[in-house]
This record gives structure tokens, C-alpha cells and sequence, in this order.
């Protein structure tokens, strides 16, 4: 049975003000617990009706992304959450928050996590999420609720495994992406 990654929605309420390295971990908290302040494109809609089991990160959202879609998890495990950021301990410059998320983002993927996961371990997770993805979809179509970093590391687990998707997973709001094993 197919296996569906799908990104949340856009988070509503953050400060779009430039802050400085330092200032953007208070900003990650609060990416962290925002509300989703759009709603799912019809494709989303449609792949979502097509789950028989329902998979989430517990990070708000993705959860709220599910509500959005009329839905509720199946499961929710921890191992699907994204993952974290590193911080800078930088009072300057004052950057965006997008710039700050793409260095960071770029300084964690070059092997510098700080106190968070790395890189390495984050790969780890994304097998054993995959596994447990590829154990649920035994029972039906699976749809995954996640996050753009980590669905992307669970989609080359997938892909290694030898599922095949028509488009790969996506780092933007609602993508979604349908893997199939082995044909499309």
C-alpha cells in the first residue's frame, strides 16, 4: 500500500522582524508550538482521504495540519518530529529569520548541531521511521504528517529501500509526495 508524505501548513503569528542568532532560538520555540493559520490545498484533501492509517509528529503543527484536514492520528511517535536547529550564542547581525533558518539549517547539514541531533543520528531516526512506515502500510495506506527536513531524510530511506514516488518529497507548505514499493 502507497505511503504518503505530507508537509504542514504554514504557521501563523510569527515575527517576521530580523533578529539576531542568538534571539532565533526563543523564534524556533515559537515555530514550535504556532497554530496553522492556512488551509490544504484540494490535492492534500485528496491524498488524505485516500489514508486508512494516519501518522504524526506530535509538534503542534502537524497536528493542527491533521485538523485542518479533518483528521485525527492514528498514531503519533515522536520520531517523526523534525529536526532541531542548532543555536548560535551571535547578538549580531540582525538577519531575518529565514536567512538565520537556511544558515543554520546549512551549518547543521556541513556537521556543526551545537547540543542538538546531528545530522548522522538524524539519518538513523529517518531509517527506523521509514521502517515503521513501511510496517504500517501492511495494513492499508499510510499518510504521514510530518515536517520538510525530516520527511525528506524518511523519503531517501524510502527510496533506498526501493519505493518510487511520480515527486519527491518537497520542503514546502502542504507538499506532499505518494511512494509506492517498487513501481509507480
Amino acid at each position: 500500500m502507497p505511503i504518503i508524505l505530507m508537509r504542514h501548513g504554514k504557521p501563523g503569528g510569527l515575527s517576521p522582524q530580523h533578529l539576531s542568532a542568538k534571539a532565533m532560538a526563543q523564534w524556533i520555540a515559537s515555530y514550535d508550538s504556532a497554530l496553522i493559520s492556512d488551509m490544504p490545498p484540494q490535492r492534500c484533501i485528496d491524498l488524505a482521504a485516500q489514508a486508512e492509517i494516519i501518522v504524526a509528529s506530535p509538534l503542534p503543527r502537524a497536528l493542527g495540519s491533521l485538523e485542518k484536514l479533518g483528521l485525527r492520528a492514528t498514531y503519533t511517535d515522536a520520531i517523526f518530529r523534525e529536526v532541531a536547529l542548532p543555536a548560535l550564542p551571535l547578538a549580531t547581525p540582525a538577519l531575518p529569520p529565514t536567512l538565520w533558518l537556511s544558515l543554520l539549517r546549512l551549518l547543521w547539514l556541513c556537521g556543526y548541531s551545537g547540543s542538538v541531533e546531528s545530522f548522522r543520528h538524524a539519518r538513523q531516526r529517518a531509517r527506523l521511521a521509514a521502517s515503521q512506515l513501511i510496517s504500517l502500510s501492511e495494513q492499508g495506506t499510510v499518510l504521514l504528517v510530518g515536517h520538510g527536513i525530516m520527511n525528506k531524510l524518511i523519503a531517501r530511506e524510502l527510496r533506498r529501500q526501493g519505493w518510487l514516488a511520480e515527486k519527491h518529497a518537497s520542503s514546502r507548505y502542504w507538499s506532499s509526495a505518494v511512494y509506492h514499493r517498487g513501481f509507480l
